[in-house]
């Protein structure tokens, strides 16, 4: 798809026409808000740097030294968040019960967020990485969080990262590229798969999905 992918039109040239991913797509598909506010944040790191951020919106500190002198790179580096760090973190440190404060409760939900949306809808190359941009959005005011348009960002980011890995030498791709995988699914059906669930689903199962997005079914 990428070798058939045009950045002067942002369209998949295909035998049988020209065809793109559309806002309306993307919110079938994911369930994802197409309308709000713009995911617009700062280019540039807050005073003090990042390590008084996350210790003030996220409960914790992150090492700005490697595990092992002179190897890696360190969790928190030049404005970059260690996705597995970051995850490692959660699974050994998070107990949530009744007698778990609000507080820390909401911090966790915090650190779910940045780590699916830096790491799953905007993921790097690596797959390792996120940016600093997301440690603000994504820690302010919960309703404004939920209002913005995180669909429109998404499909710009996959439009972008489309017209880079379709260039000559390109070998790597970022972004959501699972909404690609399931756009193509839905409307190229030659390449989907014959049956992904070749069992029948029970009447509990079908009534949870009527609640989800498209893509799940």
């Amino acid at each position: 798809m990428a070798e058939r992918w045009r950045p002067e039109t942002h369209t998949f040239h295909l035998p049988e026409g020209e065809m793109t991913i559309t806002l309306k797509d993307v919110a079938i598909l994911t369930g994802m808000p197409i309308s709000g506010d713009a995911v617009i944040g700062p280019q540039t790191k807050p005073e003090g740097g990042w390590g008084p951020l996350i210790r003030d919106r996220l409960g914790f500190d992150m090492p700005t030294t490697t595990p092992i002198q002179g190897r890696g790179h360190p969790p928190l580096n030049a404005g970059q968040v260690s996705v597995p760090w970051l995850v490692s973190h959660i699974q050994q440190e998070v107990v949530i019960n009744d007698e778990t404060p609000e507080e820390q409760v909401e911090r966790y939900a915090r650190i779910y967020l940045i780590s699916l949306v830096g790491g799953f809808l905007f993921p790097d190359k690596s797959n390792r990485w996120i940016q600093g941009i997301w440690l603000e959005l994504l820690t302010g005011d919960w309703d404004a969080i939920g209002q913005k348009s995180w669909g429109s960002a998404v499909l710009a980011g996959l439009y972008r990262e489309l017209c880079t890995c379709s260039k000559v030498g390109a070998k790597q791709a970022g972004a959501a590229m699972f909404i690609l995988q399931l756009w193509v699914w839905e409307h190229l059906p030659m390449f989907a798969p014959a049956d992904p669930r070749p069992y029948r689903r029970n009447d509990d199962e079908l009534n949870f999905l009527q609640n989800l997005p498209y893509g799940v079914k």
